[in-house]
């Protein structure tokens, strides 16, 4: 109330002259001693302020949460106050837009919510991580953050706190700007899932409408893309439903971004590059978004010493670390009795988990070895913890006494490699899996097939060695990545090795066309079908790969996943108001591909005459036909697959809000898609090449002289054309047709992954290792990223550390 108030520019006595509410009242509501008013002074007080429907909504959910009723956006008409006059309605956007924020919002708990499960953070009890206010230096002025004008003194901010009260603590900053510091694994990721479930779950929806939505924000580059846009892309990648249309065009990713109803949670500023930090954090100063930032303190440090100014208007708090006592409580209730030695709990060996940690839990607490005060500093972030508990809680035969070995591990980094060394081989320690007991046996057996084939005994060295290499494939020169995107695993290959497997595969899928087209249908012998095929199989798949080539080479070649469903029987949730332009861009981007594929078939056509008829290639005859077919099949060709991919388009819708929800949903989607393409690109594609090739010819023939093209022959052009164009389309040109040839045929021909990667993706998140952040997969933190990365690459053979020269003295 006294933010608005003053931002306003008003005194209390002005802004009881305006609204006709005694001062009295209105010092009472911003010293927080009265609550719960009626809409009608809440009403009276938000036109004398003149607000907007946002901070009339925030007005209301805190001076009267008891009444559910919307504050009208205009409470005066003609001058006059009319408190009881009903609001007025919504116009389509606005519902719009609140439908959209409402069913994201379920999304995003839903998702965090299941994650946290996933983390095991409640189990045994949440780890106490607590936090104190960040130095002052990394902080704006109290009057910034709280947004007060010259000459108001600010209100002191809770000076410390821990996980529960952190969503409170967010509450109570004008600004709604708040960064989170702490050091390498002390808790910043899961303190931001828990900020997000309590702002979405509390008594009622967080005061300021926004939507809280996490955003890993080490991989936004603000020299090239803007926060905006950033965000919008994002939003369309985890949460495709939202690339829906709003009746004013923009999607609804972009809408809710505009119109301020995203609350962005960017996680990870320290993994954003060296170089690009401090204009990253120049474009947040830029705006007044509210937002959340979380980042280790020294590179927040860097930042804000280098931009001259931490984010302004932003409050910060900064984890600190857990203490011995903190260990004994947690460690001892980690490891079960009955794990221990298979006696039941409270029984003989009740104490097994007390027994375990005893000897290291005694030397923590006594401070007294510098072993244990070694291990102590170690053991003070959550990382470290996970990483100890699952090494020694749930693992038989493991004592975890070994880690005051001063021999063995003499630094506290010593300790930190052997705990991140020993993860990935204890989880995929073989287990034998419980058999069902439902009391139906067929069903008992389905559970167990079932069971076996979604957590494998995967070999453990092996496991390390595929995660080493996913690890591997997010090194970049200029920056690391961290999501591990399915579409994206096969860049991991060499550029020639992709543009080499295209060219393969869709000589292959232009050869088995031809084959199968002209043997069935055409009136020649099967020989010169068979050489047929194998003539223009080659020259089509050349032409591909050389097309292929050149999207590689301008930075493409790699291909998101489409963010659509296609829907046969008619679109009742269109993408989009502008079918026009949305024909004329896809028409416009696959001209290329479909003029490559004519001018592939033309020389196919003059290599099959120079071989039947006996003709040398550089007949003059033969070279002129050549030129005229390049011409009008490319026509041909690329006038056909516009109108068949504008009809596509016509096709599209998004997809569902739950039908994405993990990286195998989308892939399962993707998939689907793909298969409904297919249906619609031979048939369609096919009759567009054979009808559309009699008008270009009748166009055509005036000028370049006489032509033939009968239906009979268009038809099986068009049928090799389509069957093979729609075939190559699909598995060199889609993200799932890519995921198919390189990362579940070519990567684990070379042993870099294993036959069926996405059943090992999902297990290793089901196992801990990896988590999920939308619609792709992240390592469970970037310390064993990189250390898995780095042991790939020390275990390959030609290997050589770089070395650098030493600076001149």
């Amino acid at each position: 109330m006294r933010r608005l108030r003053t931002q306003a520019g008003l005194t209390q006595e002005q802004m009881a002259e305006r609204s006709g509410v005694s001062v009295r009242t209105i010092r009472r509501l911003e010293t927080g001693k009265a609550a719960d008013h009626r809409l009608g002074t809440v009403n009276l007080l938000a036109d004398a302020l003149d607000l907007g429907a946002e901070d009339r909504w925030q007005l209301a959910s805190v001076l009267a949460p008891a009444h559910p009723s919307p504050i009208p956006l205009q409470g005066k008409a003609n001058g006059d106050s009319d408190v009881g006059a009903e609001p007025e309605p919504a116009s389509e956007v606005d519902r719009v837009l609140a439908g959209a924020a409402a069913e994201l919002a379920r999304e995003v708990g839903r998702r965090w919510q299941k994650e946290e499960e996933q983390r095991r953070v409640h189990d045994p009890f949440p780890l106490p991580v607590r936090w104190n206010r960040a130095p002052a230096r990394l902080t704006d002025h109290a009057e910034n953050i709280q947004r007060l004008p010259p000459g108001v003194r600010p209100e002191p901010m809770e000076p410390a706190g821990d996980l529960r009260s952190v969503a409170e603590a967010y509450r109570g900053i004008p600004s709604g700007r708040l960064v989170i510091l702490g050091r390498a694994g002390s808790g910043k990721s899961i303190m931001a899932i828990r900020l997000v479930l309590d702002l979405l779950g509390g008594s009622g929806p967080d005061r300021s409408r926004r939507v809280p939505v996490i955003f890993g924000v080490g991989a936004w580059d603000a020299t090239a893309v803007a926060l905006r846009d950033w965000l919008v892309d994002l939003l369309l990648r985890d949460y495709p439903h939202l690339a829906r249309r709003t009746p004013g065009g923009s999607t609804l990713a972009a809408a809710l971004v505009d119109a301020g109803l995203i609350l962005p949670v960017l996680d990870g500023f320290d993994e954003i590059a060296e170089g690009l930090r401090q204009e990253a954090l120049e474009a947040l100063n830029a705006t007044s978004l509210p937002l959340v930032l979380t980042s280790r303190a020294g590179e927040y440090a860097e930042a804000v010493s280098a931009a001259r100014a931490p984010l302004v208007w932003a409050a910060g708090i900064e984890l600190a670390g857990l203490t011995p006592d903190d260990l004994s409580a947690y460690l001892s209730r980690t490891a079960r009795p009955a794990a221990r030695d298979g006696r039941a709990p409270g029984g003989e060996g009740g104490e097994g988990g007390e027994a375990l940690w005893d000897l290291v839990l005694e030397v923590l607490r006594s401070g007294k070895d510098p072993a244990g005060g070694r291990l102590a500093e170690v053991l003070s972030t959550p990382l470290m913890i996970a990483l100890a508990r699952t090494m020694y809680s749930e693992a038989p035969g493991r004592d975890p006494a070994e880690l005051l070995d001063a021999g063995r591990f003499p630094t506290t980094s010593s300790l930190e490699d052997h705990l991140l060394a020993g993860f990935v081989p204890t989880v995929y320690r073989p287990r034998v899996a419980e058999r069902a007991a439902t009391g139906d046996p067929d069903r008992d057996r389905r559970q167990d097939r079932r069971d076996r084939d979604r957590r494998r005994n995967w070999d453990p060295d092996r496991a390390r060695h595929w995660l080493g290499h996913l690890a591997h494939h997010l090194v970049r020169l200029d920056r690391d990545r961290h999501d591990l995107a399915w579409w994206q695993i096969g860049e991991s290959l060499p550029r020639s090795t992709r543009v080499v497997t295209v060219a393969l595969v869709s000589a292959l899928c232009v050869t088995v066309s031809d084959w199968a087209v002209v043997l069935l249908v055409a009136p020649i012998t099967p020989g010169e079908a068979l050489v047929q095929g194998a003539v223009v199989g080659p020259v089509g798949g050349l032409a591909f790969g050389c097309f292929y080539a050149v999207m590689a080479a301008f930075g493409g070649g790699s291909f998101a996943p489409s963010q659509v469903r296609l829907r046969l029987r008619g679109r009742t949730d269109g993408i989009g108001r502008r079918p026009v332009r949305t024909f004329t861009d896809r028409f416009a981007a696959v001209v290329p591909g479909g003029f490559v594929m004519g001018i592939g078939c033309a020389c196919a056509f003059a290599l099959q005459r120079a071989l039947y008829e006996g003709r040398s290639l550089t007949d003059p005859a033969l070279v002129e036909a050549l030129l005229i077919n390049m011409l009008v099949l490319g026509l041909i060709f690329s006038s056909a697959a516009g109108l068949v991919f504008g009809l596509l388009a016509a096709l599209e819708t998004p997809l569902d809000v739950g039908s994405a929800a993990t990286p195998a949903g989308l892939l399962s989607a993707n998939r689907a898609t793909v298969y409904r393409q297919v249906l619609v690109i031979v048939p369609v594609l096919t009759l567009a090449i054979a009808l559309g090739g009699g008008l270009v010819v009748r166009l055509l023939a005036g000028v370049l002289g006489p032509m033939s093209w009968k239906l009979p022959e268009g038809l099986v052009i068009g049928a090799v054309g389509g069957l093979g164009g729609g075939l190559s389309y699909a598995l060199c040109f889609t993200a799932w047709g890519q995921w198919l040839i390189f990362s579940r045929l070519l990567l684990p021909l070379t042993g870099k992954l294993p036959w069926s990667p996405e059943d090992f993706l999902d297990d290793a998140y089901r196992r801990g290792v990896l988590r999920r952040s939308g619609a792709v997969y992240q390592f469970r933190h970037v310390r064993l990223q990189h250390h898995l990365g780095h042991t790939y690459r020390r275990r390959q053979g030609n290997y050589t550390p770089a070395t650098f020269p030493m600076p001149p003295r």
